[in-house]
């Protein structure tokens, strides 16, 4: 099954709040925040599907992160409300990218804080790589609005 990626149905949109503990010694978000941001990004844009990690994991399927880039353009801080936009990007047999652009919330003439892509590939519970199941391609292929938040795949 190949999965037609629509603009207007691979994306999503997640806020975040700075904590004092995701910050440094200036007062910057710590560069390795970023990367828990995307996570919490992604994990929204799938729960917004109607699917879970849990559920997947219990099919035996799982996506661990094989690869990660972020790219810092301005800084962020403390307090402030951060919108990650959560894009997937690209669909392959055995793995997919999302691609995700951070910018402070509320504010249209912010300049971009970040941009990153993470790679997330298929494996069994043995960790053995294994092709994107059919299940799992309609789920990625839905849209935002396309089942209940709290439904499972």
């Amino acid at each position: 099954m190949r999965v037609e990626l629509n603009p207007a149905k691979s994306t999503s949109r997640v806020e975040v709040r700075v904590r004092f503990g995701e910050t440094d010694l200036m007062g910057i978000v710590h560069h390795a925040s970023y990367l828990s941001y995307f996570e919490a990004a992604r994990v929204a844009w799938l729960r917004r599907r109607g699917v879970t990690y849990a559920t997947w994991a219990a099919r035996g399927w799982h996506l661990p992160v094989v690869e990660a880039s972020v790219r810092y353009r301005a800084p962020a801080r403390f307090e402030d409300v951060l919108a990650v936009d959560v894009t997937l990007a690209e669909v392959r047999s055995h793995s997919m990218r999302f691609a995700y652009v951070v910018t402070r919330d509320g504010d249209k003439l912010a300049p971009v804080i970040a941009t990153g892509d993470t790679r997330l590939a298929c494996v069994d519970s043995s960790h053995v790589l294994q092709q994107l199941p059919g299940a799992l391609l309609e789920v990625l292929a839905r849209g935002e609005h396309a089942v209940a938040h709290d439904a499972v795949c």
